[in-house]
């Protein structure tokens, strides 16, 4: 599948969408899931054009993976969890629903029933805070 750079995450990386940052450096991007599933969803993507994980460069997925590895830390720290689930679905048929490479940050407490991508929209000003506690936890 061909690279869409009309796609919403392109769009945000651009700055023509808003997002709610909690982590940015040269090559990625962390921010709120504006649909979460759970309270504190956040979202990983790399800034180079890449469908899935296979299109992305050695380099680029490393650098997706260091900030995954990072701010997931930090949810769990500021959610107090004891659990995080990493979630990255490779093309439509496995459930990709933003043709941009990204990881989902989710997290888990035993027993949460929860479904895997949020189905409501909320309200973006209320992830204002709950990105704050996590860029506390990345100090």
């Amino acid at each position: 599948m061909a690279y869409d750079p009309n796609n919403i995450f392109a769009r945000i990386l651009r700055g023509e969408l808003p997002k709610i940052a909690v982590y940015e450096d040269d090559l990625t991007l962390a921010f709120m899931d504006v649909a979460p599933a759970t309270p504190g969803h956040t979202l990983v993507i790399p800034k180079e054009p890449a469908v899935t994980l296979f299109d992305c460069s050695p380099d680029g997925a490393a650098a997706t993976i260091r900030t995954t590895q990072k701010v997931a830390a930090a949810v769990k720290r500021a959610f107090g969890v004891p659990g995080i689930m990493l979630v990255q679905l490779n093309d439509k048929a496995a459930g990709q629903s933003v043709p941009h490479l990204h990881f989902h940050i989710l997290p888990r407490d035993s027993g949460l029933d929860m479904t895997f991508h949020g189905r409501k929209m909320v309200d973006p000003a209320s992830l204002v805070p709950i990105a704050e506690r996590i860029k506390l936890e990345l100090l």
